[in-house]
């Protein structure tokens, strides 16, 4: 694999098993992007809830100009099977410390993006150094132009999600 289908993930986590692999059947892409947080799994995993609350990118962009916290928000940490994340997701799975996963919900990002089954998983691999990696499972947009999009959508994502992973990066290992 290589950019834009990867990003910092090793061929273990790539050829690793990841709860999204089960919520879409036949992929047209699948997309890994990864990094070393200076941080034990639980904070890590702490950040990761609060993708209810922002998502953490390019704010302008993505969160309608309203700056991502830099605070951890009581009770987000609260999940449920339903939940809404990122406006567009539905939280389908989640395990404390560990994963959570996420589906794409919205008709109009589905006619936009085509379907997206997405997997952040933190694993700790030695004391206070956790691996953050995301795998994405991706259909192509409905219509004619749908593999052309997806294939634009794997640059865009790359970038905002690099983003998004540097910002947890820096906000878990000064936590």
């Amino acid at each position: 694999m290589r950019i834009p289908e990867n990003w910092g993930a090793t061929s273990q986590e790539i050829n690793g098993t990841y709860p999204c692999d089960k919520l879409l059947d036949r992929p047209a892409d699948v997309w890994f992007r990864a990094t070393t947080v200076h941080a034990a799994a639980p904070t890590v995993y702490r950040w990761l809830c609060q993708l209810k609350a922002a998502p953490y990118s390019y704010d302008m962009l993505d969160n309608f100009g309203r700056r991502s916290p830099r605070r951890l928000t009581p009770g987000v940490d609260s999940l449920a099977t339903g939940d809404t994340v990122m406006t567009i997701f539905r939280l389908v799975e989640f395990a404390r410390d560990d994963h959570l996963t996420l589906k794409l919900h919205t008709p109009v990002a589905i006619r936009i993006f085509g379907e997206l089954a997405i997997s952040y998983v933190v694993r700790e691999v030695a004391d206070h150094q956790t691996r953050l990696c995301v795998k994405m499972r991706v259909t192509d947009p409905p219509g004619l132009l749908g593999e052309p999009r997806r294939k634009a959508l794997a640059w865009g994502d790359l970038l905002m999600m690099r983003r998004q992973l540097r910002t947890f990066k820096e906000l878990a290992e000064a936590s």
